[in-house]
C-alpha cells in the first residue's frame, strides 16, 4: 500500500516554532474570551478606553464582579490599565486584540 502523506508544504517546522510558552499564553487569552460577559468588555473598550465605573454602569452589574472579570481580562494580556487619581482606565492592550475580536464575531455571523 501506498505511503500517504497528510503533512503539506513546510507546516510541520512552522508548528515547531510555537513554543510551550507561547500556547499556553494562547490560550489563556482564549480561555478569557469564552465568557460572553468578559467578550462584551472587550467590546466595550473597543470603542474606547473606560474607567472601570463607567463599565459597571453600562453592564448594570456590580463593582467586584466587573473588576475580576478585568483583572482576568489583564492578566490574559488582553487589557490595560492605568490609575488616574482614585479611577483606574481599562483599554484594549492592542490592535492585535481589536483584529482577533472583529475576526471572531465576523466568523460567528458567518452562516453555514
Amino acid at each position: 500500500m501506498k505511503d500517504v502523506s497528510c503533512l503539506h508544504g513546510d507546516g510541520p517546522d512552522d508548528a515547531m516554532a510555537w513554543s510551550d510558552q507561547h500556547l499556553h499564553l494562547a490560550s489563556t487569552m482564549f480561555q478569557a474570551l469564552s465568557d460572553p460577559a468578559r467578550l462584551r468588555l472587550l467590546l466595550w473598550l473597543a470603542r474606547r478606553e473606560m474607567c472601570v465605573t463607567e463599565l459597571v454602569e453600562l453592564e448594570n452589574a456590580k463593582l467586584s464582579s466587573i473588576s475580576a472579570r478585568l483583572q482576568l481580562l489583564h492578566g490574559a494580556r488582553l487589557v490595560t490599565r492605568r490609575r488616574d487619581a482614585k479611577h483606574i482606565f481599562y483599554a484594549l492592550a492592542d490592535d492585535h486584540v481589536r483584529t482577533l475580536l472583529d475576526d471572531v464575531l465576523a466568523h460567528a455571523a458567518e452562516t453555514h
